[in-house]
Order: structure tokens, then C-alpha cells, then sequence
């Protein structure tokens, strides 16, 4: 099977691309250089020449706070919306199935609900999330042949992250602020890449939820970050605490966060599909797999 996959600089792209490899299956990767997914001529003529079976959409912008400004919103507008689009179309025109990698910032983040995969009271807090359900949309209008997978809080080797982020901090400070009233799952590239690849070789299309297992809040996570750093012998971090503080403490981002990012993962075992393994799992499979 031939498999093109979107954004193979950014931290998902580049898994998906291992693990189909992986698989035997040829994984054909591209960033900005092979395909602009802005440039609807780009993407026919790319996609035409690959000709691939399926495509994984990873690439996105994905800049949550840099998307606020006035500046930047045709542009995030042109990547998410406008560059799905461009891909959905090509994929229909070629009979090509598509997996296009969305976010639960497409709903209100409100509440202490888990938010189900057919969920349909889509309310975007931000510019991100409004262009990412912008680009479901452009999916769900062009194909029949889709999946679409919600993600949140991703981690992965290539790239910047969160646990990256705790990481350079605690090598700087003893003390560090973390939000505790934003409760959601973390998502670590590896696993869901394995996910994905079971799903691009299946016909069992629709719109899933994808996270690893179990809920936490930001805060949680950077207390097991440390925790586990500690475990492993990185003894730098052993006087570092973690003050918990609410977002309206916090300070104010330029766009506003979703404090419920709970997201039901039912329909993925109803499915024949596995769940992803427990984020403390994949938090400790991970800092084994990087330097830090």
C-alpha cells in the first residue's frame, strides 16, 4: 500500500511515516518543499504523481496563540481550511481514502462531559480550532472515504512539546506555575501513529477520538514529568515543585484554552480499533526516547 503523509516535519508526520514503513508499506512524506497543501495546483499535481492509496493529513498550523493575531488568520485560514480542502478534493477526484488529524478545540471545551466522536455542538474557542472544524467540514463535504481523528496535548521526538517545555524550564527554575483546571489526555505520536496506520488499512470510516487512556490536568502531567525524570537517574529535577494555579491566575493567552478536553475514545473499540496505552505509559516510553 501507498500512503502519502502530510507534514512529515512535524512530530506526528514523522511517526506515521516510521510506522507505515514499518509495515512494509511505502510512506511517501511531504512538507511545504514536496507539496504547498495551499496551492491547489501543488496538491493535484503532487497527489497525481504519487498516486497514492491513501493519504494522512498531518500538516496543520498549529501555532494556537500566534494564529490570534490580525496578521495571521488568512494565513492559519489558507493552511487548515483552504489546504484540507485542496487535499479533499484531490482525494475525491482520484477515489483516494483521506485521515485527517483534527482537535477537540472544535468544541467549547465547557463542562466535565467526555465529548463523543459524532458530537455535532461544535462551538471553536479560537482561530486554530475554528480553521481545524473549518477543514472537517471540507472533509466531510468532498469524501465519503474519510476518517477524521480528534487528537489534543501531542507529544512526539520531532519537534516542540509540553514535556520538552517542563523539561528546560526545571533545568532553569526551582519552581514552576501550571495551570490544574485544564483536564484532558495527552497524546503521544508513537502510539497514535500505530492507530492511524491500522486505520488507513481499513474501510471503517467515520470520525473518531484519539488520545492515550486516562485524564489529567496540565498540572498533573508536569508533576509525573518530574516524577518520572527523577526515577530515571536525572537528578537535576529533584528540587523542582510544581505550584498548581488556575488559568485566570495564570495570566492571559492571546487565545482561549478549552478547560474540558475529556474526549470519549468508545467508538474506536466498537470499531475493532485499540485504544492507545495509558498516558503515564507513554510518558515513561517516551523520556527513554529522548535526550534531555
Amino acid at each position: 500500500m501507498k500512503v502519502l503523509v502530510t507534514g512529515v516535519k512535524g512530530q506526528l508526520g514523522f511517526d506515521v511515516v516510521n510506522e507505515l514503513k514499518k509495515r512494509g508499506h511505502t510512506a511517501v512524506g511531504t512538507d511545504i518543499d514536496e507539496m504547498d497543501i495551499t496551492d491547489a495546483d501543488s496538491v493535484n499535481k503532487a497527489i497525481k504523481n504519487i498516486k497514492p492509496d491513501g493519504v494522512i493529513h498531518c500538516a496543520a498550523w498549529t501555532a494556537v496563540d500566534l494564529a490570534e493575531d490580525k496578521e495571521n488568520i488568512s494565513k492559519v485560514r489558507a493552511v487548515n481550511a483552504y489546504g484540507t480542502e485542496n487535499i479533499a478534493k484531490a482525494c475525491r477526484d482520484l477515489d483516494i481514502k483521506m485521515i485527517y488529524l483534527s482537535t477537540d478545540y472544535v468544541f467549547d471545551g465547557q463542562g466535565t462531559h467526555f465529548w463523543e466522536a459524532d458530537e455535532t455542538d461544535f462551538a471553536p474557542l479560537n482561530v486554530y480550532g475554528l480553521t481545524k472544524y473549518e477543514g472537517e467540514c471540507a472533509v466531510r463535504e468532498n469524501l465519503d472515504k474519510y476518517f477524521i481523528v480528534r487528537i489534543a496535548w501531542v507529544f512526539g521526538r520531532n519537534g516542540k512539546n509540553f514535556i520538552k517545555t517542563m523539561l528546560n524550564l526545571g533545568k532553569k527554575y526551582d519552581n514552576i506555575k501550571v495551570v490544574n483546571d485544564q483536564i484532558g489526555s495527552p497524546t503521544y505520536t508513537f502510539d497514535l501513529a500505530k492507530l492511524l496506520a491500522d486505520m488507513i488499512e481499513t474501510e471503517k470510516y467515520g470520525i473518531y477520538h484519539a488520545t492515550n487512556e486516562g485524564i489529567c490536568s496540565w498540572y498533573d502531567f508536569a508533576c509525573e514529568i518530574f516524577k518520572k525524570a527523577v526515577e530515571m537517574g536525572h537528578t537535576e529535577y529533584k528540587n523542582v515543585t510544581v505550584e498548581p494555579v488556575a488559568t485566570a491566575e495564570y495570566g492571559v493567552s492571546k487565545a482561549k484554552r478549552p478547560f474540558n478536553s475529556r474526549m470519549s475514545k468508545e467508538k474506536l473499540t466498537q470499531n475493532g480499533f485499540k485504544k492507545l496505552p495509558d498516558w503515564q505509559d507513554a510518558l515513561s516510553r517516551y523520556l527513554k526516547e529522548i535526550e534531555f
